[in-house]
């Protein structure tokens, strides 16, 4: 028998232990397990960075689709250039997003009206000066979307990382603000997602598609205390921080990587150039 009290079960014996988180990049398979327990729903955010190579898959399995500001503008620029054999209007009319949101300062005006004119929807929030555009749209899936599945529910952030330093720590700040959501952060290169300390954490890798190259980065605060299997460097009860040991470059052996830890960490993982 078991007692849940948070984060915490406590076993027959009166011994607490964390509840366990499980993790895979299946988003990046061209189809989702149809074994997967429980079955996940995705939505997807498009920031104004350029489109990984595998955007239309992130499409794909999205149930909703939003474009952050000026992500519109990569939608409408970059998505047919994915296509280079097909008719650009026709990709634009394929690819149209469900929900345009932000501050409205970086999407161009024949954008906006082109996408409009299709149906999507348009929400200007210049007046909110004090969130980023990714944070309104992350708000906007929790609060305003109840015909989506959440108790399940992955955000895939694509264009989150590269060009402005500033904008990056501003997209993981959005982890942190959302801890209770699970956010994906996606560039062509690597994927980045917040493992809370109130778990310990399965990450299954899908070596086809990711690795092996990955990183637990210690962000906010030190780590007194992490351990890992899994890697090629191990961690054990290591205490992890900027200023003194943080684990970048390490390598995934195989096909699953546990971590438990005292602090929040952020995994990284590589995304191989397929």
């Amino acid at each position: 028998m078991t007692l849940t009290d948070g984060e915490l079960t406590v076993n027959a014996n009166g011994n607490a232990f964390m509840e366990l988180m499980t993790h895979s990049s299946s988003f990046l398979l061209p189809s989702t397990p149809t074994d997967s327990r429980p079955s996940l729903t995705y939505a997807l955010v498009v920031l104004n960075q350029r489109l990984p190579r595998f955007a239309p898959l992130l499409w794909q399995h999205a149930k909703l689709r939003l474009c952050a500001d000026g992500g519109a503008n990569r939608v409408y620029d970059e998505l047919p250039q994915l296509f280079p054999h097909e008719d650009p209007s026709d990709i634009r009319r394929r690819y149209k997003p469900d929900l345009i949101k932000g501050d409205m300062d970086s999407i161009r005006k024949e954008v906006m009206d082109f996408y409009a004119s299709l149906g999507t929807k348009v929400v200007d929030e210049s007046h909110d000066q004090d969130t980023t555009d990714l944070h309104k749209c992350v708000a906007y899936i929790r609060d305003c979307t109840p015909n989506l599945e959440k108790s399940n529910l992955r955000i895939l952030v694509a264009g989150a990382l590269g060009g402005r330093f500033d904008h990056e720590a501003g997209n993981i700040n959005v982890l942190y603000r959302f801890s209770d959501i699970r956010i994906i952060l996606l560039s062509d290169d690597c994927h980045i997602q917040l493992l809370p300390k109130t778990h310990r954490h399965d990450i299954y890798i899908q070596s086809s598609v990711e690795g092996p190259h990955c990183g637990l980065i210690p962000i906010g605060m030190p780590s007194g205390s992490t351990s890992t299997t899994g890697l090629q460097w191990d961690l054990d009860n290591t205490e992890t921080r900027f200023g003194g040991l943080v684990s970048t470059s390490n390598i995934v052996k195989g096909e699953k990587v546990t971590v438990r830890s005292d602090s929040d960490l952020l995994w990284t993982i590589s995304i191989k150039n397929q």
